[in-house]
């Protein structure tokens, strides 16, 4: 039997394990890729940017453990930037299966940046109603959340101080992985209460929103693992979506140099009239 014929008939294991060291390797060892920053990402850090210190930013973090892939590093991405800015953070979720994971991020980022719950940042954790609680904080921030996540009364707190109703913030960001999210924090919050919006979803939901911000109704989108891994490109700080970036890229190189030898290999056997059956055994 030929090196041809032996590498075509090759134990497909061999290349489950190739595929599996290729997606391992650059999670644990990230090498940092280059990533080319799209416009939509950088109108999200371009505006964060713009912030003065000390201004009101809005996270709403609307989705649930099965999206957390995609939206939990765009997260702590964006947190991190706010921290860095030394904005008010008042986050919170329109998703009650999300609740648990959003505050342990919110409180992840903020103990890594040293800011103090109340002081700097807030997290108001979930109000029932949906989109209606959109509506009710543009009315009044305090009948929606008359107290926080931990059972403090949200009046009072000094990262609240001024802030009355949506028409305080200075910029809202939704991470939505369906409904309620991005169009229901448009429709029932920016068209009314007119603050900047911007937003982050799923790579599958991204094409879905970019009649929003072709018009200007959002400012910037970030889409997907590839949004999160530009935003921490723009940030400094590369983290699980750099890395799975990395590996994502590492995957799809080995596929097509497998295909492209398998390929080599087979019209090699054509030629020389050895090829007894096709394909990999």
């Amino acid at each position: 039997m030929s090196f041809s014929e032996r590498m075509l008939k090759i134990d497909r294991r061999i290349i489950f394990l190739l595929i599996g060291l290729c997606t391992l390797l650059p999670l644990l060892y990230p090498v940092g890729l280059p990533i080319k920053i799209s416009p939509e990402v950088r109108g999200v850090y371009d505006h964060m940017e713009s912030l003065p210190p000390r201004s009101v930013f809005l996270l709403s973090i609307d989705f649930d453990p099965a999206s957390k892939p995609e939206l939990h590093p765009q997260a702590i991405a964006l947190l991190r930037h706010a921290f860095r800015k030394d904005l008010r953070v008042v986050a919170m979720t329109l998703w009650v299966s999300g609740t648990g994971m959003a505050e342990q991020l919110v409180s992840q980022v903020a103990q890594e940046a040293g800011k103090e719950n109340g002081k700097d940042y807030v997290f108001l954790g979930w109000s029932p109603g949906g989109s209606a609680v959109i509506i009710n904080m543009g009315q009044d921030l305090y009948t929606a959340f008359p107290s926080d996540y931990g059972g403090r009364a949200t009046k009072g707190l000094p990262v609240l101080d001024g802030v009355h109703s949506l028409k305080d913030v200075t910029y809202a960001i939704s991470l939505g992985a369906g409904v309620p999210g991005v169009e229901a924090w448009y429709v029932f919050g920016k068209d009314k209460y007119k603050f900047e919006l911007g937003g982050g979803c799923t790579g599958v939901m991204a094409p879905g929103l970019y009649p929003l911000l072709r018009s200007g109704q959002i400012n910037g989108l970030i889409g997907g693992l590839r949004g999160a891994a530009e935003y921490e490109s723009l940030i400094g700080q590369k983290g699980r979506a750099v890395a799975g970036m990395d590996a994502q890229s590492a995957t799809h190189m080995a596929i097509i140099v497998l295909v492209v030898i398998c390929n080599l290999f087979y019209f090699t056997l054509r030629r020389q009239g050895g090829l007894q059956s096709p394909g990999l055994s």
